[in-house]
Parts: structure tokens; C-alpha cells; sequence
């Protein structure tokens, strides 16, 4: 299993060789080819990065029709990996911090933003950090985290101390029932091999009721969730009433 609760690595922007830079440029364009091996990853995020607009747009009274809809938002995406959601809320105009416990992960995502012209705060460092700089967003996302980290209360906790008052905070992550294990690890590491062989474990993966559990000590209120389902045949990925694999809850102060 990935585990995201340690700070890994580091990279010096101001002493790199030509060579590294083109190493990260490369692995940039790999983790975002929509033709590549990472193609299901990134139908997946366009997924519910869609949804994920359209529920923040409506909590803090936009319109997400407009493509500027998150303008004056500030958006912490804790885990932010290569930078999939984080870019796709810059695109929107929200201010963005994105943070990583992987130094490579986050090398990847700065150039990535600058090849496509896009300002996003990424900084290599867990979300504990920035509770003690007395940093707060409108918006905290946590993304495909918290089933790769030890303690999931305390961190699902620091993201929500992290949310300003009336601000929102999205969890996404995977359910632990038989479905997901025959889903999420059979099918998609094993047989479909869209993921690596123990990227996850079953163990791990965290029931709706119990991200609710930790959240409600900060006074959050459920206002809306969706599960997240993949047609095989056509790489599609769609909302689905079923929580019972991946699921996505927006929680609101």
C-alpha cells in the first residue's frame, strides 16, 4: 500500500541538472497523456472534477456554467499527486494550493502548470503543516487519500480544521465492502491492470458513515454525495447512485 502521511523526497528548483528537468517534463506528459497508460485515471478525474465543480459552484452560490465559476474560491487539494484536480479548478479561476508527501509528485505538477500556462501553489509538505501556519480555504479537498495513510481520523480532521467558516470540504475515497474489493483491486490491479499491484488495501478503504463520524466534531453538515462508476467496454465513467466503490461526499461548514 501507498502511504501518503509521510513526507518523501526532495527536490532543490534551484539545483537541478538539465537532465532531471527533462526526466520530470517527461513524466509529466506520461501522467497526462489521455492515450497513455494512465487514460482510465484521467477519465476518472474528469469525472468527478465535473461534479466536484457543479456541488461548489451551487454551495457558494455561483454558476457553474460560467468558466471563471470558482473565481475568489481558495482551494487547498491536499494530496494533490500530479496536479489532475487541482488544474482543473485553476481552470475555473479558484486560487489553488496544492500539497504532496511526494517530492517527485510535486516537481511533476509544477511543470505540468507551466506547460499549460496555469498558476497553482504547489508546495511539498501534509496538511498538518499549514494548520500550524494558521492557513484556512473556503474549500479543502481530499481526493483518493486518506486509504493510503495510517491514522485516516487525524487527517480527515486537519483537513476539516482547515475549512474557514461556511466554507466546504470534499472527501472522495473508496468503500470497504466485497464490491469495491472485487472492483477496485481484483478487477482494476490484477485483471485490468489500470492500477499497479498494491496500490491499495482493501483494509484500508473507508466507509461513508465513518468519514461522517470524524467530520461531525467540526460541525459539518452533509449536502450532497455520489458514487462514481466505470463502463468497461467504453472507458466511460459516470455518477452512480451506488456508494458501494468510489464515492465523493461534499460536507459544508
Amino acid at each position: 500500500m501507498l502511504d501518503k502521511s509521510k513526507v518523501t523526497g526532495s527536490v532543490s528548483n534551484d539545483n537541478v541538472s538539465e537532465q532531471e528537468i527533462a526526466r520530470f517534463n517527461a513524466l509529466a506528459q506520461e501522467w497526462w497523456d489521455p492515450n497513455g497508460k494512465y487514460k482510465t485515471a484521467l477519465a476518472f478525474n474528469a469525472a468527478r472534477t465535473e461534479y466536484m465543480i457543479a456541488q461548489l459552484a451551487s454551495c457558494h452560490q455561483r454558476d457553474p456554467s460560467l468558466p471563471d465559476c470558482l473565481a475568489g474560491l481558495r482551494i487547498l487539494d491536499v494530496g494533490c499527486g500530479g496536479g489532475l484536480i487541482s488544474e482543473a479548478l485553476a481552470k475555473r479561476g479558484a486560487t489553488v494550493t496544492g500539497v504532496d508527501a511526494s517530492a517527485m509528485s510535486i516537481e511533476v505538477a509544477r511543470r505540468h502548470a507551466q506547460q499549460s500556462g496555469l498558476s497553482v501553489d504547489y508546495r511539498h509538505c501534509l496538511a498538518g503543516q499549514l494548520l500550524a501556519e494558521d492557513e484556512r480555504f473556503d474549500v479543502v479537498i481530499n481526493a483518493e487519500v486518506v486509504e493510503h495513510v495510517p491514522d485516516q481520523a487525524a487527517l480527515i480532521n486537519d483537513c476539516a480544521r482547515l475549512v474557514k467558516p461556511s466554507g466546504s470540504l470534499v472527501l472522495a475515497t473508496l468503500n470497504r465492502t466485497v464490491k469495491s474489493w472485487i472492483i477496485a483491486i481484483l478487477g482494476a490491479e490484477y485483471v485490468m491492470r489500470y492500477l499497479p499491484i498494491g496500490t491499495h488495501d482493501w483494509k484500508m478503504f473507508v466507509k461513508p458513515e465513518e468519514l461522517a463520524g470524524w467530520v461531525a466534531p467540526e460541525h459539518f453538515k452533509l449536502v450532497n454525495e455520489t458514487g462514481m462508476k466505470l463502463n468497461p467496454i467504453t472507458g466511460v465513467w459516470r455518477l452512480s447512485d451506488s456508494l458501494a466503490v468510489n464515492y465523493i461526499q461534499i460536507y459544508r461548514r
